[in-house]
């Protein structure tokens, strides 16, 4: 691949945080398509985090010992998406801690499109042109320009350390991990090496229906417990959906000013692979049921509650790209999960509807073409969206050639009950990249990082310090 050069620092400003966290607020300058550099550049944010020390009174903070000190190897974190900011609670929390007691300094990237970095939303997109050119434009968001920012980065943060000394780590969770695989197919000359939780890519996948397939029979497993567990919401649902029916597709309305249709209320079943997500959808229709028994129809609050439980207004670049996110060579996407379920009874709420025997399945992390109807945000980009779903001609995102001669240390967490990153694909993977070595589970989920920090940082540390015979 062709080298990269150095991102411009355009601002750096460091502020103590509590828990003696020196935190580090960054501006970098990229260009927006490293194949065009006249295509314009994009301003990226990141935090630095280390620890906050307070030098004894005298010491020389100049001296050439304290600039080595200070020369600490960094570690940077690719965030689950795609489209998703790293919000500051991630800076401040267990991952934080636990890497910088180990002796890195960490940071936390704002994607491109995301945060602070240039963000993506339908004003900003309808600043590029018209729908053919904001499409164009957004497949500048990938993980393989991802990974090329980040290069750029750290280039720039180590412009004056050692050459042996200029090497980052990485750490990805989710769609993290996807982009972790695409640095280790292209730019390992950049990596000491990588950790991945609950993110090694299907890549041996042979088209974007086979990624769906898999993850529906993970979601159907998955609706099948949480009924199993709360056996009361099969009716509860049903009645909810038949209020939301009812009233038609776009007449109850939600804060956002979307429309709360029976398949937008289904897309609940997005948490359900997540610690703690049965319990807090179970909530949602606790309460909208309540509603139902109480007024005949869903309150304000409950509204509200619904509305929040999705990112997809705020974070349309993770709507209109996800699908993509699978996407090498000549192959649309061609909207697949939506064609995937319609082969898939249980996801079919109109029958199940009429059905005393069954339950209404929810769906899970998936986009759908309604999606752009019910959305008010989406509303707004629904032809660059088709486009996109329409599009057959993508960039490679992976090198399995690369991967098998890898000699980069890869760490990975593997959940054998994930419902977002198909468990087989990323062991077939893992088989596939070279020295990878695994910590499998089936005691945790996908989110098993946030929520099981210490579990999980634990197990992936002991694969890289420890070894068997």
């Amino acid at each position: 691949m062709a080298s990269i050069a150095a991102a411009k620092i355009l601002e750096q400003r460091f502020h103590i945080l509590p828990g003696k966290l020196r935190v580090t607020e960054y501006f970098f300058e990229v260009p927006r398509d490293y194949n065009n550099t006249k295509a314009g550049t994009l301003r990226l944010f990141a935090r630095g985090v280390r620890k906050h020390e307070t030098p004894v009174e005298g010491q020389d903070q100049n001296s050439e010992d304290q600039k080595k000190k200070g020369q600490l190897p960094w570690l940077c974190y690719l965030q689950g998406g795609p489209g998703m900011e790293v919000r500051l609670s991630k800076v401040t929390s267990g991952i934080t801690h636990f890497f910088l007691d180990k002796g890195y300094q960490m940071l936390y990237l704002d994607q491109r499109g995301t945060g602070l970095s240039t963000p993506i939303s339908a004003s900003t997109l309808g600043l590029r042109g018209d729908d053919p050119v904001q499409a164009a434009y957004m497949k500048s968001f990938r993980a393989d320009s991802i990974v090329k920012d980040c290069e750029a980065i750290r280039q720039a943060l180590t412009d004056d350390y050692p050459e042996h000394k200029r090497k980052w780590s990485i750490i990805g969770q989710s769609f993290g991990g996807f982009c972790a695989t695409t640095y280790l197919s292209f730019y390992p000359q950049g990596l000491r090496e990588a950790f991945i939780t609950g993110g090694l890519p299907p890549v041996t996948a042979p088209t974007v229906d086979d990624v769906y397939k898999r993850t529906s029979a993970k979601l159907v497993q998955r609706n099948k417990a949480y009924y199993a567990k709360y056996p009361e919401d099969v009716q509860r649902v049903k009645d909810i959906l038949s209020l939301l029916k009812r009233f038609g597709n776009n007449t109850v309305r939600l804060p956002s000013e979307g429309a709360l249709s029976a398949r937008r209320f289904l897309q609940l079943g997005i948490a359900f692979g997540m610690h703690d997500g049965f319990d807090n959808i179970h909530s949602i229709v606790l309460q909208s049921s309540n509603d139902l028994q109480s007024f005949g129809y869903l309150t304000r609050a409950t509204t509200n509650t619904i509305d929040q439980s999705s990112g997809f207004d705020t974070n349309i670049l993770y709507a209109i790209l996800h699908e993509a996110i699978y996407c090498q060579g000549k192959q649309a996407s061609n909207w697949s999960a939506e064609r995937v379920l319609a082969n898939l009874p249980g996801f079919d709420h109109e029958a199940a509807l009429q059905d005393e025997s069954r339950p209404v399945y929810f769906t899970g992390e998936m986009v759908f073409p309604f999606m752009l109807e019910t959305y008010s945000e989406l509303k707004k980009v629904a032809g660059v969206a088709d486009l996109l779903a329409k599009d057959d001609d993508w960039s490679e995102l992976y090198d399995l050639a690369q991967l098998r001669k890898n000699d980069i240390p890869v760490y990975a967490a593997v959940y054998m009950e994930d419902m977002y990153v198909d468990f087989g694909y990323s062991m077939e993977l893992a088989g596939e990249i070279k020295g990878c070595k695994t910590m499998i589970t089936n005691q945790m989920y996908h989110n098993a990082v946030s929520s099981k920090t210490d579990e999980v940082l634990a197990g992936l540390w002991k694969l890289r310090t420890d070894t068997i015979d």
